[in-house]
């Protein structure tokens, strides 16, 4: 682990616009933080295939060792038909390699990691459910969800609350597990 990654949050961006919404609302929340951001428009992550049979640039496995080189994930989406972005989707079910061989040690090394989500759409609040896959696949690693951020483009930024959020962020970054 680098000594940037041991302190600072890696962000996984889902979303189907590298500039809109979702990364300016990051941009705003973690403008004091140094931080990484992975978008995943610039990763090739092949669907899961139950025989683990992905093509040579499948990059699932290099994102999965950025995740493991920080002690905070954020990941970060709009709000898709109620629920988290395709691409966000396809990185989660990718996932399911983390738990089955020959990767399952990789997956065993997310435990104690500390995970934030951060969403974006246009209604008053998010979808009921909207935050379960993220809090469950967390609990799945046997890491800690840390909470949620959400923000309606509809509605004024909440510079409160986006503060708070990003404090919250930085303590985990500060004393890596």
């Amino acid at each position: 682990m680098t000594e940037s990654a041991a302190h600072t949050p890696l962000v996984i961006l889902g979303s189907a616009r590298s500039d809109g919404n979702t990364q300016q609302c990051l941009t705003k929340v973690l403008a004091e933080i140094p931080h990484t951001v992975v978008d995943l428009r610039d990763y090739s992550v092949a669907t899961y295939d139950y025989l683990h049979e992905y093509p040579a640039e499948d990059q699932f496995l290099h994102l999965t060792d950025l995740m493991l080189s920080h002690p905070v994930i954020v990941f970060a989406t709009p709000v898709y038909w109620y629920s988290m972005s395709g691409r966000m989707k396809n990185f989660f079910d990718r996932l399911t390699d983390l738990v089955e061989e020959p990767h399952k040690k990789l997956g065993r090394r997310m435990a104690g990691k500390h995970v934030f989500m951060l969403a974006t759409g246009y209604d008053e609040e998010w979808a009921e459910g909207f935050e379960v896959p993220f809090r469950r696949t967390a609990e799945y690693f046997d890491m800690h969800y840390e909470g949620s951020f959400y923000h309606s483009s509809e509605q004024p930024f909440p510079t409160e609350a986006a503060r708070q959020f990003a404090q919250r962020i930085n303590q985990y970054c500060q004393s890596p597990q």
